[in-house]
C-alpha cells in the first residue's frame, strides 16, 4: 500500500537544523581520512614553497622553482606522509583541536625534518647526486629543510585552529535569552566545563565569571572569562552581575563544601548545578560538561561505605531470601542490593499490591539473571506466611516490613502492636520452625527510650528478636539507624511537594534535629553488619551528625531557586504526637562495643526474663485488639520502662509561627 502523507517520516535534517548545519555531510565523513591526508599534502607542498621564497627574498626564481623544488617536494612527501601517520595525525577530530595537537604537530615535523635533512646530506655527497642534481642544490636545500619546519607546524596548526573557530562561531545561540552562567571552581574541572561550553553547537548560557578561593588565582583570565571572587563574595556577585545559575565545578568536593556553597548563596534566586564525580569523570561514564541539578542528597550524602564484598557475597550468593515489606523504601532498595549478589531465588513478600508491582517489573528487567518471586501477603497472616516458608525454606530473611509513621501509629496504636510486634512474631516464629540460617529485623533509632507507640513498639519486636535467639538455631539480629533522605512519607519529599505548591514549608520546630543516611548507604551497612552477626545482636549503625530539620528545609528552598523566607515560608507547626526533638543514636559510650566496620556498632543491654517478656507481650496484642489507647501505653510502659509517652494524644502547641529570615 502506497504510503500516505501522515505515515512518512520527518525529514531527520528539518528535525535539527542546528545538526544540519553544523554537522559535516555523510560523504566527508565516508571519505575522511583520505581527504586529512590529501590536506597535509597540500600542506607541505605550501610549506616548501614558503620556505624557498623566505630563503630567496620572497622572490620565485627558475634555478629553485623548475629544479630544486619538485624534487626536494618529493623526497618530503615520501618521508613526511608515513611519519605523521606514525604519529596519528590523520585521527584527529579538528573541531577539538588543542594543544596536544599543537604538540604532536611540533613532534612529528622535528622527526620528519631531521631525517630529511641527514639523509639529503648524505645522499647530496655520493657520486650520483654529484653527477645527477644541480650544482649547489645540497646546502641551500638544507637551510630550506629548516625553514619547512617551522612553515609546516604554522601552516598545519593554523589549518586546525581555523576549522576550530569554524565550529565555534557557528553555533546556534538558544531560543530566547542566554542564561547567565558562573561556574565555583577555577582548577581542572572549571576549565573543561568553560571549554565545552565554548564549544556546544546550541549555546545555551553567557558564562559571566568564575570563582575560586585561591589567592593566586583572583584577578586571571580563563579563555578570556575573568575569576571574579571567592565563594564568600558570591552573593554580591551574583547580584552586581544578575546571575542565575551556578555550576559548582567542583568534581571531588565534600558534601561539607557543596553546603556551603549553598548557604552562602541562600537569600539568592539562583538555580544550582554540579559536574559529575571526579569518579566518573575517570572513568569516561560522565563528561565534565554533563551538569545535573544539585540535589539534597549531595549536600547530606556521605564518603561512599567500605564494604566487605566477599563476606557479604558468601552470605547471598546462591541462598533463597526473602524480604518482607520489599515495595517500601527500605525493603526495594535491599532487593537492588542483594541482586548484586546473584541470591538462586529472591521472594518478595509484600501486601501492598502497587509497590510490589513495580519493585517486580523493576528487579527483573534490571537483573533478568536472578530468579524473582512476587508474593502478596500480610506478615500477620500466620496460615499464608507459613505456607510461602514451607514451600520456599528461605535460607535468609531480611524483615523491613513495619508501620514507621510516628503521629499515625500515635491514633492507630493497637495496628502499631499488631504490625510492628505480631507481624515480626509471626516472621520470626516461621523462619525458626522452617530452619532459616540467618534473619535480620531492621529497626529504627526511634527505638532509643521511646517516645513514641511506634517507637516502643520496635523495641518490644527488637526483645522478641534477642530472646528467641537464644534457643533457636537461625542466627537473628537486629540493626537500628535513623531517617533515610528520600524515603516515602520522610521531610525531603514533603518538603518537595510544599516547595512547588509554592508553600509554606511546614517544620515542627526551629531546634528538630534529626540523623540521615541515603538508601543505599543504610541498605549496604544492614547487609554488612548481617555479615558480622553471631546471633543475639542489636548493630547500630552511624548516621553521623545530626541535621537541622529548618536547615534542611531552608536548603532545599535554595536549591529550588527561591529564597527562603521571602519566595517560601517556613511556617513552625509544633512537634507532632510522638515525636522528640532529638533522636539518640549514639555510637559512643560504654554500653557500645565496637566491631571490625567502623560504621557499626553493638549496643549491649540487659535482657527481660523470657516468661515475663512472653506474657507481656500477649497481654499487650489482646489489649491492641480492643483498641483501647490508654490500656496499651500501661503495658508498653511495663516492657518498656525508658518509654516516656503520654496516655493522651496532645494537643498542637498554640498557633503556627513563620520562620523569618536570617
Amino acid at each position: 500500500m502506497p504510503e500516505t502523507d501522515s505515515n512518512k517520516q520527518p525529514d531527520k535534517k528539518l528535525q535539527n537544523p542546528v545538526q544540519f548545519l553544523t554537522a559535516p555531510p555523510a560523504i566527508l565523513l565516508r571519505f575522511r581520512k583520505p581527504l586529512i591526508v590529501l590536506t597535509h599534502i597540500f600542506a607541505f607542498a605550501a610549506a616548501l614553497m614558503l620556505s624557498f621564497l623566505v630563503i630567496h627574498n620572497m622572490q620565485f626564481k627558475r634555478v629553485w622553482f623548475v629544479d630544486i623544488y619538485p624534487t626536494l617536494l618529493l623526497f618530503m612527501l615520501i618521508v613526511k606522509l608515513p611519519i605523521f601517520g606514525l604519529f596519528k595525525q590523520y585521527r584527529g577530530w579538528w573541531r577539538y583541536v588543542g594543544i596536544s595537537d599543537l604538540i604532536g604537530i611540533v613532534h612529528a615535523s622535528l622527526t620528519s625534518t631531521l631525517i630529511i635533512v641527514v639523509v639529503w646530506f648524505i645522499a647530496g655527497n655520493t657520486d650520483f647526486a654529484r653527477t645527477h642534481l644541480p650544482p649547489g642544490m645540497v646546502e641551500p636545500a638544507e637551510g630550506v629543510c629548516i625553514a619547512d619546519l617551522f612553515a609546516t607546524v604554522l601552516i598545519l596548526a593554523g589549518l586546525r585552529m581555523v576549522i576550530r573557530l569554524y565550529h565555534e562561531s557557528s553555533r546556534t545561540i538558544e531560543i530566547g535569552r542566554l542564561k547567565r552562567f558562573l561556574i565555583v571552581g577555577a582548577g581542572n574541572a572549571g576549565e573543561a566545563l568553560l571549554r565545552e561550553i565554548h564549544r556546544m553547537p546550541v549555546v545555551q548560557y553567557e558564562v559571566i565569571g568564575l570563582i575560586d578561593d585561591d589567592p593566586a588565582k583572583q584577578g586571571t583570565h580563563i579563555h578570556g572569562i575573568p575569576v571574579l571572587g571567592t565563594v564568600k563574595q558570591m552573593p554580591d556577585i551574583c547580584k552586581d552581575y544578575n546571575i542565575e545559575e551556578i555550576a559548582i565545578a567542583m568534581p571531588s568536593a565534600s558534601h561539607q563544601q557543596l553546603r556551603r556553597v549553598i548557604q552562602v548563596c541562600e537569600g539568592t534566586k539562583i538555580r544550582f548545578r554540579t559536574v559529575p564525580h571526579i569518579t566518573d569523570i575517570a572513568s569516561g561514564k560522565f563528561r565534565v560538561s554533563q551538569i545535573r541539578d544539585i540535589d539534597i542528597n549531595d549536600l547530606l550524602g556521605r564518603e561512599a561505605v567500605r564494604l566487605e564484598l566477599d563476606s557479604i557475597e558468601a552470605y547471598a550468593k546462591d541462598k533463597t531470601i526473602l524480604v518482607t515489606g520489599a515495595g517500601g523504601s527500605i525493603g526495594s532498595e535491599m532487593c537492588r542490593q542483594l541482586c548484586n549478589f546473584r541470591p538462586k531465588l529472591l521472594l518478595l513478600v509484600e501486601q501492598a499490591e502497587n509497590p510490589l508491582f513495580y519493585i517486580e517489573r523493576e528487579l527483573r528487567k534490571r537483573f533478568p539473571h536472578v530468579r524473582i518471586e512476587a508474593l502478596i501477603c500480610n506478615i500477620t497472616d500466620k496460615n499464608s506466611l507459613e505456607h510461602i516458608f514451607a514451600k520456599y525454606r528461605p535460607q535468609v530473611v531480611i524483615h523491613a516490613a513495619a508501620h514507621k509513621h510516628v503521629p499515625l501509629m500515635e491514633l492507630n496504636a493497637g495496628q502499631a502492636i499488631r504490625n510492628n510486634i505480631t507481624g515480626t512474631q509471626t516472621v520470626a516464629n516461621a523462619a525458626d520452625k522452617f530452619g532459616t540460617t540467618n534473619f535480620v529485623m531492621i529497626s529504627t533509632d526511634k527505638a532509643v527510650n521511646p517516645t513514641s507507640i511506634m517507637g516502643s513498639s520496635k523495641r518490644i519486636a527488637e526483645m522478641y528478636i534477642q530472646d528467641l535467639n537464644r534457643t533457636s538455631e537461625t542466627h537473628f539480629v537486629t540493626v537500628r539507624f535513623g531517617n533515610v533522605l528520600d524515603s516515602e512519607g520522610s521531610v525531603v519529599p514533603i518538603f518537595k511537594k510544599q516547595i512547588a505548591e509554592g508553600g509554606p514549608v511546614t517544620v515542627t520546630d526551629p531546634e528538630m534535629k534529626r540523623y540521615f543516611m541515603t538508601i543505599p548507604e543504610a541498605s549496604q551497612l544492614v547487609l554488612q553488619a548481617a555479615t558480622m552477626g553471631n546471633g543475639g545482636e542489636i548493630f547500630v549503625l552511624d548516621m553521623g551528625e545530626p541535621v537541622k530539620i529548618v536547615d534542611l528545609a531552608r536548603e532545599l528552598i535554595t536549591l529550588s531557586g527561591f529564597r527562603p523566607g521571602e519566595d517560601v515560608e517556613i511556617v513552625f507547626t509544633g512537634p507532632r504526637p510522638g515525636e522528640k526533638l532529638f533522636e539518640e543514636l549514639s555510637i559512643e559510650g560504654e554500653d557500645m562495643q565496637r566491631t571490625r566496620h567502623p560504621k557499626i556498632r553493638i549496643w549491649n543491654n540487659i535482657t527481660m526474663d523470657r516468661d515475663r517478656l512472653y506474657a507481656g507481650i500477649n497481654e499487650l496484642i489482646e489489649i491492641a485488639e480492643t483498641q483501647n489507647r490508654e490500656e496499651i501505653i500501661r503495658k508498653i510502659k511495663e516492657l518498656v520502662p525508658e518509654y516516656t509517652g503520654s496516655n493522651h494524644i496532645p494537643e498542637k502547641a498554640g498557633k503556627n509561627k513563620t520562620f523569618q529570615k536570617k
